[in-house]
């Protein structure tokens, strides 16, 4: 590190000017990242996905729909409502790629009272609809007392993506200036606080600019645009606040080469190691396969590698070139760490550390015990802000059209494959009709199964054949049979009383081993879609756990020649973490603060975890970092403890509230998910930095006194570094 703070020094200018070219390269790309974005990253190959393109190449079933939702006022007279909608279904018709259209004339139960609804077919995936949606709503025209507004998958994923990039530009309105305040109360000169917003904003530009490269290989989600920022911006201020903040204490006393120097030995070293543990906490979401999961991994690993090169060479590069001059601009006059209020309160929890231990244990127990409530689900259009036309015209169009007990998150989609044979054929019918009746037999919360059976009112195979061969010229029979069967498939719809039976049967019929070796059964449906996330994600979350935990502490233990040191600190976080879950479960689920009650988000725990556990250890690290360093000249824990926490104790206050700021900004956002993260990260990192840090920290390393430093059989016993 000494050798490549003096290679910094030296070619500061050239590596400054580098980075301004790629600074230039990347902000190109990064503009076009929403592009390129789709989705809510809920895609996962499984049984639903089969199911799917069985649906769309042997069933014929549209590849998407948008949903028209026609609304009038009772002034309105039948005949010029019935004129109004034919009028925009001819608007309409000859968009590019429309397959096919259902007005609501053309099926009973299409009009109910003043709301009437028609189905727009496409040949085009939901994700890509983005311009063909805008051109709908620019041929669209609303009426004194007629309404129509459109809806459905489409709509809602291109709604999705527009919230998350006005979420994003909302939470950076609110975020940066606060943080450039709190820049200003820890440094005292706007030069000095602007240097790790300037890293910050540089970070995420090169970041997002390299993920639109990547786009061309991997496909990313909407979410993306938030997560990224929020990591970045938290991430690159942490580094930039310890990396300045020693570079000002070296500089009172030596030249700004050896302040360069001795600074990346020492901020430096802390920076890398904090990058690495964060890195290795979002690299565990690679184990659980789901799109959504793995693009936060890719682009939360990258943001991380980005910040981690930027934070020791243009950081470095920058100081190197401003010198003293980086007190420029002073406007408060900052006190010296060491003598103030901090080191007061180290003395006393040092003086205390039983009693400062249970009260810390008791806080966190208290804040942990909603978790036992706590209830997942997978974000569906409750995840738009209400003020979205695509998110009231769904939630109109459930109440008006879709009966309670045939709601589409309750019902399973079966599609059984007779292999080699034909389903028209008796001995494979009968086949069919067997599993059906097995079904009822077993109930397992069906309420009703719908099969052409059921829709030509027959109860066996021989009666199926009787009605088919009577009636074979039928144009509706025809219709029935081709929606419902091909030549060696049929479909079947089945409803449950509530999803959660759906998914419980679903996950036990795949689980069952079919001995017909010549009927083969596929099932869809969002019970079987959302089965098979939370199944993927229970069963490979302990996999990425593992992984953190074994690896991050290894990492400390080579960090700090210690092996009580890594293990406090793994329990210490689990023990925040779980807290920060409690909090999250009172304030969003059982709506408190004002914020509107519902399930939490299914990939809220995941995300809050990975990412507050590697962004937590910054404070571990910059924390017992200076405590090591301190204990290396003295071999006394107990002031080598109070220094440390006097000397760093309000730059992990004042990064904490960055992050804070910058994370909790979220939470006056639309998006829920995404509020529901940025909210969660903020709890985490508030209790890890004040109760964990503060508190529960120097307690125990009081408590366990020169034992921190024990090191398989011996103590630490080095130089300082530097």
């Amino acid at each position: 590190m000494n050798k490549l703070g003096d290679y910094l020094y030296r070619f500061r200018k050239t590596i400054v000017f580098l980075w301004v070219i790629l600074i230039i390269i990347f902000s190109m790309c990064a503009f076009k990242l929403p592009s390129v974005l789709s989705g809510n990253g809920f895609e996962f190959e499984g049984s639903y996905q089969q199911t799917t393109n069985l649906l769309k190449d042997e069933f014929n079933q549209a590849e998407s729909s948008i949903i028209l939702l026609f609304e009038k006022e009772d002034v309105i007279s039948e005949g010029k409502w019935k004129q109004y909608i034919q009028e925009t279904f001819s608007q309409i018709n000859g968009i590019e790629n429309l397959e096919g259209f259902i007005t609501p004339f053309d099926q009973e139960g299409m009009i109910k009272k003043n709301v009437a609804y028609g189905i727009l077919l496409f040949n085009e995936e939901s994700e890509s609809m983005s311009e063909k949606i805008e051109e709908i709503r620019a041929l669209l025209r609303n009426e004194s007392g007629l309404k129509v507004t459109i809806t459905g998958e489409p709509v809602i994923v291109k709604d999705l993506n527009e919230a998350s990039q006005k979420d994003l530009a909302k939470a950076e309105m609110i975020g940066l200036p606060i943080a450039l305040l709190v820049l200003v109360l820890a440094f005292g000169s706007l030069v000095a606080a602007s240097i790790p917003l300037l890293i910050g904003v540089i970070s995420i530009i090169i970041t997002m600019g390299l993920l639109y490269l990547f786009s061309y290989h991997l496909d990313f989600s909407i979410f993306i645009l938030n997560i990224v920022p929020m990591i970045g911006l938290a991430l690159s201020i942490d580094f930039a606040l310890l990396f300045i903040n020693r570079f000002k204490d070296e500089i009172k006393s030596k030249d700004v080469h050896d302040a360069i120097c001795i600074t990346l030995a020492t901020a430096g070293r802390s920076v890398i190691f904090s990058g690495v543990c964060v890195f290795i906490g979002l690299l565990g979401l690679l184990f659980i396969k789901i799109d959504l999961f793995m693009n936060v991994a890719v682009g939360g690993m990258l943001v991380v590698l980005v910040s981690v090169i930027s934070a020791i060479t243009l950081l470095p590069s920058l100081l190197s070139i401003l010198g003293a001059k980086v007190n420029t601009f002073s406007i408060l006059k900052v006190q010296n760490n060491t003598n103030g209020m901090w080191k007061s309160f180290a003395t006393f929890v040092m003086k205390k550390p039983i009693i400062m231990m249970l009260i810390a244990i008791i806080i966190l127990t208290v804040s942990s015990l909603p978790v036992r409530d706590m209830k997942l689900d997978i974000p569906g259009i409750e995840a738009l802000p209400t003020n979205y036309e695509a998110r009231t015209a769904i939630e109109t169009f459930n109440e008006t059209f879709v009966d309670e007990q045939k709601q589409d998150d309750h019902k399973v989609i079966m599609i059984a494959e007779v292999v080699g044979g034909n389903v028209m054929e008796k001995e494979d019918l009968t086949k069919l009709e067997n599993t059906i009746n097995k079904m009822e037999a077993e109930g397992g919360g069906t309420l009703e199964i719908e099969s052409l059976f059921t829709i030509l009112e027959v109860d066996s195979a021989d009666e199926l054949l009787n009605v088919l061969a009577f009636q074979s010229n039928s144009p509706q029979v025809k219709q029935i049979l081709d929606q419902y069967t091909t030549k060696d498939m049929m479909l079947f719809n089945l409803y449950f009383e509530n999803k959660t039976k759906a998914k419980d049967w679903v996950r036990k019929e795949k689980e069952k081993e079919n001995h017909q070796s010549q009927l083969k059964l596929y099932y869809g449906g969002t019970p079987t879609f959302e089965q098979e996330i939370f199944d993927e994600i229970y069963h490979k979350s302990p996999y990425g756990l593992t992984l953190i935990l074994v690896t991050t502490f290894f990492i400390l233990m080579f960090a700090f020649k210690s092996l009580l040191i890594p293990i406090k600190a793994i329990m210490m976080n689990m023990l925040s973490l779980i807290a920060a879950f409690g909090i999250i479960v009172w304030v969003f689920q059982q709506g408190h603060l004002g914020f509107e009650a519902t399930d939490i988000s299914l990939m809220v725990p995941v995300f809050v975890f990975s990412l507050v556990f590697g962004l937590s250890m910054d404070y571990e690290v910059f924390l017992i970092s200076r405590i090591y360093e301190n204990y290396q000249l003295t071999l006394d824990n107990d002031s080598a403890t109070i220094d440390g926490l006097a000397a760093t104790s309000k730059i992990i206050t004042s990064a904490a509230a960055i992050m804070i700021v910058v994370t909790g900004a979220f939470g006056f956002t639309g998006v829920m998910p995404v509020k529901q993260v940025g909210v969660g990260i903020a709890i985490a990192i508030f209790i890890d930095a004040s109760i964990i840090r503060m508190v529960l920290v120097p307690a125990l390393m009081k408590l366990f006194g020169d034992w921190n430093w024990w090191f398989f059989g011996k103590k630490t016993k080095t130089k300082t570094p530097g």
